[in-house]
C-alpha cells in the first residue's frame, strides 16, 4: 500500500521545481538531511526512483515528470480548500500571495500594503515581484493568489479586472528638454534603451515605435526602470516609463520627461486570478483597494514640484520633469 503525505508532496514540488536540495530546504524552511530523508522515504513508499542525483543538481525521472504534474494538481486543490473555508469565512484573514511585475511593484506597493494593513489587519501579506510569464506560471500553479500585471494576459484560465491605465512618458537628457517631442518614426530612429527581455513593458514600448524585436536586439537593455533613466542622465539615449515611476525614477537624474502627442502610448493594469479561485469575491474587493491606491499615487506624482521642464508635445498638455534630487516622496 501506497502513503504518501501531504508534507512528503510539498517537499517534492519543492525539489522538482528547484533542482536543488539546499534550495529546495530552504524553501520549505526546514534542514536538508530533513528534506532528503522525506524523499527518500516517499520513494520508497512508491517503489521507484523520482529523481537522478548528480553533484550540484537533481533532475526527476522519466516517472517523476509525471508524479510532479499529479502532484501539482493535487496541491493545487489542497490549496483550493483553505480559500474555500476562507471565503466561507466571509472576510479577508490568513495568507494572501499576490505577484506583482517590476514596472509596477516599486511604485504600487507602499501605498497598497498600507491600505491592505490597515484595512484588513488579519491578512497575511506575502508578496513575489517578477515579470508578467513567471507570475502567470506561478498563479495558474497554484502558489499565487492573484497577479497584478498588464492586460490582457489571455490566459483562458484565468480572470481579469482592469484597474487603471497610465501613459508612457519620454526620458531625454536635459539638454534636450527644449527639442520637440519626437513621434514614432523619430524615437525609432533614436538611440533607445529598454528593459531586458521578458519584461512586458519591453514589448510595448517597442509596439509603441512600431519596432521589430529583431531590431531591438541592437539597442542598449537595462535591469530595472532606474537604470535606464540614470543612462539618460548619463546621456547615452532616452527612454519610455510608465507615468507611475516618474516622480521616483526622475528625481535624481538630470533628465528632462515629456508626455507624446494624441493617442498617447498607454497600458491597462489589471488583476488576474485562477476563474475556480473560491477567493474571487473578496479579491474584487482587494481589486478596488489597488485601484485606490493606484490612483492616490498618481495624485501625489501629479502634485510633485519639478525642478524642470519638459518640452510640450504637440496637441498635448505641458507636462514638466520630475528633477528633484533633494525631494523625498
Amino acid at each position: 500500500m501506497i502513503n504518501v503525505t501531504l508534507k512528503q508532496m510539498r517537499y517534492f514540488e519543492a525539489l522538482a521545481r528547484l533542482g536543488h536540495f539546499g534550495r529546495a530546504a530552504e524553501d520549505c524552511a526546514i534542514t536538508q538531511p530533513a528534506l532528503s530523508m522525506q524523499i527518500r522515504e516517499l520513494e520508497e513508499s512508491l517503489g521507484t526512483p523520482l529523481f537522478e542525483r548528480a553533484p550540484r543538481q537533481v533532475r526527476l525521472t522519466g516517472f517523476g515528470e509525471m508524479f510532479a504534474g499529479r502532484v501539482r494538481a493535487i496541491l493545487r486543490q489542497v490549496d483550493e480548500l483553505e480559500e474555500l473555508a476562507r471565503a466561507a469565512r466571509d472576510r479577508l484573514a490568513g495568507r494572501l500571495r499576490i505577484g506583482v511585475i517590476p514596472t509596477v511593484a516599486p511604485y504600487l506597493l507602499p501605498a497598497l500594503i498600507a491600505r491592505l494593513s490597515r484595512q484588513h489587519p488579519a491578512l497575511d501579506l506575502h508578496l513575489r515581484e517578477t515579470v508578467t510569464p513567471k507570475l502567470l506560471r506561478e498563479l495558474i500553479e497554484g502558489r499565487l493568489d492573484t497577479a497584478i500585471v498588464a492586460l490582457p494576459v489571455s490566459e483562458p484560465s484565468l480572470s481579469e479586472v482592469a484597474l487603471f491605465s497610465e501613459n508612457f512618458v519620454l526620458v531625454r537628457p536635459m539638454a534636450d528638454a527644449a527639442r520637440p517631442v519626437p513621434d514614432r518614426e523619430g524615437l525609432s530612429a533614436m538611440r533607445l534603451l529598454l528593459l531586458e527581455e521578458g519584461h512586458c513593458f519591453r514589448d510595448q514600448a517597442l509596439s509603441f515605435c512600431d519596432m521589430p524585436k529583431t531590431r531591438a536586439r541592437e539597442l542598449l537593455d537595462g535591469s530595472s526602470l532606474a537604470t535606464l533613466v540614470q543612462m539618460v542622465g548619463a546621456g547615452i539615449g532616452v527612454t519610455l516609463i510608465p507615468e507611475m515611476a516618474v516622480p521616483v525614477e526622475t528625481r535624481s537624474a538630470p533628465v528632462s520627461v515629456a508626455h507624446f502627442p494624441e493617442p498617447q502610448p498607454a497600458r491597462t493594469i489589471g488583476m488576474v486570478w485562477r476563474r475556480t479561485s473560491p477567493l474571487a469575491r473578496p479579491l474584487m474587493e482587494i481589486a478596488e483597494t489597488v485601484r485606490a491606491a493606484a490612483e492616490a499615487g498618481v495624485r501625489v506624482g501629479a502634485g510633485a514640484n519639478p525642478r524642470a521642464t519638459a518640452a510640450p508635445a504637440p496637441g498635448a498638455s505641458d507636462h514638466r520633469a520630475a528633477l528633484a534630487g533633494d525631494r523625498r516622496e
